[in-house]
């Protein structure tokens, strides 16, 4: 990897697509995977290609995610390992100005912060989203990059015709140029030589350093904020816009049942859910565990999960968890979070801290932090009754919002829902 590559991780999303779970954070500070938050993929695929400095351009609800980024990266740099994280809060609203504060808009995000790296004009910049899920390595692109002698690289996978119309496609010519960007087209372009297949550009950037700074000296000054809509068609139109294939270019996988060149948005309730889901079993679709590629460290002082008996198949669970003669069929279990004697969860997603009662019952659920379910509940066996409680997405996957069976409820409700579920038989 060369000297010269700075790195920015846009990690200000909202994800209004995701509440209620992202009700009190920004959709990179997601739990995913028992121990780990959505970021942590990003960062540990600049880290693993070598980069050693990175800007992480924050702004909704940013506090739970500088929490997290402090707690696992930016104390770990030393000299024996340099990866450093530089966490870059949005400016604020100027005194006497009128209008929002905070940045305008992905590519205003970067050009307030184009002074925090000192470029020289043979240097290389990357830009990367922080809401996907997913193992790549930086320097495959910029030996393309490079290789192409391209001004711009974009992060590209094929994807079938059928799907492309959710995602920004990118047509190219023969050799992979780029020639026109299509963002959420009704009739994608198929791929030179397969076209059955659109490329689907992953938000992904590489840029030659001044190429990118006189783009968005350009488009800013004309108020024009974002990399999607504004820079990228304006450097179509004057530069070498190269594609580069994603899963041409995947990172070896950690076992045979893995997907070759994973990668999700994990930008819906059903996306989020069932990426977890894919990490599961002793054939997960995307392993978490390669050593050839790892993944955050867990924690500073991981604490083993405690299991007291029950059956736990397929499950991955999060430091300090305990399951106390409990039945786990595909669950992914929170750092600290308890699911109690005789309880049974079957395609679960716990979050850190939250309890599961004695008894309760649940199936394809979400459960957000702060919630103690009720024992015996009964949760995902009739969606309709469900509906009237909580959020449903549209693959049938309730979420138990945060804090809905917390402290803040009162004694006398949580009894009324406890006393409406039907009671279950004891495990013989």
């Amino acid at each position: 990897m060369p000297t010269g590559i700075h790195a920015f991780v846009m990690a200000g999303g909202c994800g209004s697509r995701l509440q209620p779970l992202t009700d009190g954070l920004c959709k990179p500070a997601l739990a995913f995977g028992a121990d780990h938050r959505v970021v942590d993929f990003v960062l540990a695929n600049l880290r693993n290609s070598g980069v050693t400095t990175v800007d992480l351009l924050v702004q909704y609800r940013p506090e739970p995610l500088i929490e997290h980024v402090r707690r696992r990266w930016t104390r770990r740099a030393d000299a024996a390992n340099p990866f450093a994280v530089r966490i870059a809060r949005p400016p604020e609203r100027p005194v006497g100005r009128l209008g929002p504060a905070g940045y305008r808009g992905t590519a205003d995000a970067v050009f307030q912060n184009l002074s925090r790296a000192p470029w020289g004009d043979d240097d290389l910049v990357a830009v990367f989203g922080a809401d996907h899920v997913y193992r790549m390595d930086l320097r495959r692109m910029v030996r393309h990059h490079l290789a192409h002698k391209a001004d711009v690289s974009v992060a590209a996978l094929p994807v079938p015709l059928a799907e492309a119309s959710g995602f920004g496609v990118v047509e190219t010519d023969a050799r992979g140029r780029a020639i026109a960007f299509h963002e959420k087209p009704q009739l994608p372009v198929g791929m030179p030589g397969r076209p059955t297949h659109a490329l689907a550009s992953m938000g992904n950037y590489l840029f030659r350093a001044p190429v990118l700074r006189a783009a968005l000296s350009e488009c800013c000054a004309a108020g024009a904020y974002d990399f999607g809509h504004h820079v990228l068609p304006l450097l179509l139109r004057r530069c070498h816009v190269q594609a580069y294939d994603f899963r041409s270019h995947a990172v070896a996988a950690a076992g045979d049942g893995e997907e070759p060149g994973y990668w999700r948005d994990v930008g819906t309730l059903d996306a989020y859910f069932e990426a977890q889901m894919d990490i599961l079993g002793p054939s997960p679709r995307f392993a978490l565990d390669n050593p050839r590629w790892p993944l955050a460290p867990r924690d500073a002082d991981p604490q083993p999960a405690l299991v007291m008996g029950g059956d736990t198949r397929c499950s991955r669970l999060g430091s300090g968890a305990v399951i106390d003669r409990a039945s786990l069929d595909h669950a992914v279990v929170g750092a600290g979070a308890r699911v109690l004697v005789d309880a049974q969860l079957s395609r679960c997603v716990l979050f850190d801290g939250v309890t599961v009662g004695s008894g309760a019952r649940l199936r394809n659920v979400i459960v957000a932090e702060g919630n103690a379910v009720p024992a015996n509940a009964r949760i995902g066996y009739d969606i309709e009754r469900d509906r009237e409680r909580f959020p449903v997405s549209n693959g049938g996957i309730v979420v138990v919002p945060p804090g809905h069976f917390g402290a803040g409820r009162s004694e006398r409700v949580e009894r009324r829902e406890r006393l409406a579920e039907p009671p279950l038989r004891a495990r013989g």
